[in-house]
């Protein structure tokens, strides 16, 4: 995912359709200078982590 998409999406109050790994996310924040997102997974809110943006995708 490119780094402006997620940025959008990110300051969206629209929840966009986003994977990682197969499963949904949500994005927290956007790294610009390292390309990595703050994400957790739908249904983990409690598990936070940082994942290239490569690894994100818009479904």
């Amino acid at each position: 995912m490119h780094i402006q998409r997620a940025q959008e999406i990110a300051a969206s109050p629209v929840m966009a359709q986003v994977t990682y790994n197969g499963k949904p996310i949500y994005i927290q924040h956007v790294d610009e200078k390292n390309e990595l997102a703050r994400i957790y997974l739908l249904d983990q809110p409690e598990h936070e982590i940082d994942v290239p943006l490569q690894q994100l995708t818009e479904e």
